[in-house]
């Protein structure tokens, strides 16, 4: 009989999971130990709960590690996503279930089958994105499959954004998540699928080549491709599909006035910025511009350089982050990225009682009956302030959800998995819209 639940990290995504986890300990008699290199932060998470302690954990103290993993039945990692894999190990070793909110690297796949030996559970990317795209998705392909349908296209788009009543600053945007991710997206090549041809867009082009979303109730977005839009056409069953993309949601003219950044070259993390502690914001702007124009400002040099209007928008969001200021940046040593990150932290920042807002919109274009059809199915869901957010909700409660199924033993699957499966996405959704967290479905005829 499972009774021991252990939660290795107390950061911003860990809130719903704690205290659903907690609640669930209340009736089922479980004991839940919250980890943290922090320990004041798993008491504050805990509460005095009398079904919660908190124990201090540096994960790279390997024999601490594993004692804390050896008194549990089932291990929620909510580490970064590369430190999963030195908890993943510990697990086989000792015989627990582990899961995570992460994507499945090549080195956790490669588990799978002593994983299936021993007859446990690796589940990953149980959290929102990756997580309730998956389920939902899956849901909804399996449904037109059934009924007879053939899928021709798959687009499914995600947002972590500022709620409207909360939008207060040029950018409509602020961080709800980690803000590392936030900076570094899209580096790579997105890849996708559209009429059955393979598309490809750089990182230096792939903020300029948005494609615009409406999205009923809420108004007008844009989208940008994610990296690899083909990674999960197998996994949905979806290998002969023409068009298939996934993507990013943002408020429109954040694409854009992030290009900026990319084409300046602000978001690269591979060298240092020399003597960066005692370089200003200004000078820091102006070491990026090579052309002197007599007279000019280091403004009107930048908006040259982008070919933009120095009085625009795309000027006016750049130098309301303060990038044309005097101050020093007193970062030592640091990357371009870091000190955009930084001075971001600052400028995007919750306050209190702001709501985050998070946008899910899937879209399926398929044949029925000689009939081309068109579903949309929408979830949008708001935070109630900047520590009961949206984002913790929608990662946490998914993973909550599913280490209760596992302490129940209702999951059959065993092995490294994903949640495509009916077993594990139809009671997650389903215990989800007790949470608020439903898809509003449209269908239209093409």
């Amino acid at each position: 009989m499972m009774n021991k639940i252990l939660i290795i990290g107390a950061g911003r995504s860990s809130t719903a999971l704690i205290n659903y986890v907690l609640k669930q300990a209340e009736q089922f008699n479980w004991m839940v130990t919250v980890a943290d290199t922090n320990p004041k932060l798993a008491e504050d998470k805990i509460n005095l709960h009398p079904n919660g302690k908190a124990a201090w954990l540096d994960v790279m103290n390997v024999n601490d590690r594993r004692d804390l993993i050896a008194r549990t039945d089932i291990v929620v990692s909510l580490l970064p996503a590369h430190l999963h894999i030195e908890v993943a190990y510990d697990c086989i070793r000792q015989n627990k279930h582990l899961i995570t909110a992460s994507y499945v690297s090549k080195e956790m796949y490669q588990l799978g089958e002593q994983v299936r030996d021993r007859n446990l559970i690796f589940m990953g990317e149980m959290g929102l994105d990756p997580g309730i795209d998956h389920m939902s998705a899956m849901q909804k392909i399996n449904e037109i499959k059934d009924k007879g349908g053939k899928l021709h296209s798959f687009c499914s788009y995600t947002g972590g954004l500022i709620a409207p009543e909360s939008d207060d600053n040029p950018w409509h945007y602020k961080f709800t998540w980690n803000p590392r991710n936030v900076v570094m997206a899209g580096q790579g090549t997105a890849q996708y699928l559209e009429n059955g041809k393979y598309k490809y867009i750089p990182y230096n082009r792939l903020f300029e080549t948005t494609r615009p979303i409406h999205i009923d109730g809420v108004g007008d977005y844009e989208v940008y491709a994610n990296r690899d839009s083909l990674l999960y056409r197998e996994v949905y069953g979806l290998k002969d599909i023409p068009n298939i993309l996934r993507g990013t949601i943002r408020h429109k003219g954040y694409c854009e006035a992030w290009n900026a950044f990319v084409k300046l070259g602000l978001t690269d993390d591979s060298y240092p910025i020399l003597e960066s502690e005692n370089s200003t914001y200004l000078s820091f702007m102006e070491s990026y511009l090579d052309k002197k124009i007599p007279g000019a400002t280091v403004k009107e040099r930048v908006a040259n350089f982008l070919e933009v209007d120095p009085e625009g928008e795309i000027m006016s969001k750049i130098e309301w982050l303060g990038l044309f200021r005097k101050k020093k940046i007193k970062l030592k040593q640091a990357t371009p990225a870091l000190i955009l990150e930084d001075l971001l932290l600052k400028k995007w920042a919750l306050k209190p009682t702001d709501k985050d807002m998070i946008l899910m919109v899937h879209e399926f274009e398929y044949e029925l009956k000689g009939k081309n059809k068109k579903l949309t199915s929408t979830m949008v869901l708001k935070g109630r302030d900047s520590i009961d957010t949206a984002m913790s909700r929608l990662v946490g409660l998914p993973l909550g959800v599913f280490v209760k199924l596992v302490m129940q033993g209702s999951i059959q699957s065993k092995g490294v998995q994903i949640p495509v499966m009916p077993e594990v996405y139809n009671p997650v959704l389903k215990e989800l819209e007790d949470y608020d967290v439903k898809f509003i479905d449209k269908e239209v005829d093409l």
